[in-house]
């Protein structure tokens, strides 16, 4: 199984980044899958979650209106598209797959498979 992170890089504050990750070797049909990011010093943290095949999103306080979670089943790709960027979401941004029931979605330890992950910094 891998995860492959994409699309991160430095912007201003107020500025957007789109973020992919390329899914392969992992065949599910349904399952929960989402970003994390992860700043100096910092606990990881879940940003958005999403179910495989559509329906309920989750979000994290700090990032709803501005983030959205997607995905391009063609592609094998989840997205965040993430908009009007603040410092503080400077961190390094990694998605997960193969949820563990029995948790909540911002728990990373309920997550089997992780990226490398991606850095995003907003100055």
């Amino acid at each position: 199984v891998q995860l492959v992170e994409s699309g991160g890089g430095s912007v201003q504050a107020g500025g957007s980044l789109r973020l992919s990750c390329a899914v392969s070797g992992y065949t599910y049909s349904r399952d929960l899958m989402g970003w994390f990011r992860q700043a100096p010093g910092k606990e990881r943290e879940g940003v958005a979650a999403t179910f495989t095949g559509g329906g309920v999103t989750y979000y994290a306080d700090s990032v709803k209106g501005r983030f959205t979670i997607s995905q391009d089943n063609a592609k094998n790709t989840l997205n965040l598209q993430m908009n009007s960027l603040k410092p503080e979401d400077t961190a390094m941004y990694y998605c997960a797959a193969d949820f563990r029931n029995g948790g909540f979605w911002y728990q990373a330890i309920k997550y089997k498979y992780w990226g490398q992950g991606t850095q995003v910094t907003v100055s």
